[in-house]
């Protein structure tokens, strides 16, 4: 048999730092999304709040005004964003939305209520 071509010692160090890099990273527990326009796309929460004004739900700058100095507000929007509402903004009920975490619900709260 043929002997292989050896490596480089510096390319193997690199190459076992890229393996482990990957390896730790696989391993991880996963992290939420941290609460963007982007973790409120993926909750379909776009669906029906548009920034600013009204689709079918007022938009994410309506929502941060009204609930404005309120001390509670994040966690009582929170609340609202997993089990639904309705009559606060008209007559069209918001839904609830289980498969969105409380973490999740919590982190979408603080981004609305910071949306200027």
């Amino acid at each position: 048999m043929p002997r292989s071509a050896s490596i480089p010692l510096p390319e193997m160090h690199a190459f076992r730092s890229v393996c482990l890099a990957l390896a730790a990273a696989a391993a991880a527990p996963a992290m939420p999304a941290a609460a963007s326009p982007e973790l409120a796309r993926a909750r379909l929460c776009t669906s029906c709040h548009p920034a600013q004004g009204k689709l079918v739900g007022p938009g994410f700058r309506e929502i941060a005004a009204r609930y404005a100095g309120q001390h509670d507000a994040a966690a009582r929007l929170a609340d609202k964003i997993r089990a639904g509402g309705a009559g606060a903004w008209g007559v069209v009920p918001m839904p609830a939305n289980p498969k969105v975490t409380p973490q999740e619900a919590r982190q979408l709260a603080d981004w609305v209520l910071a949306t200027k």
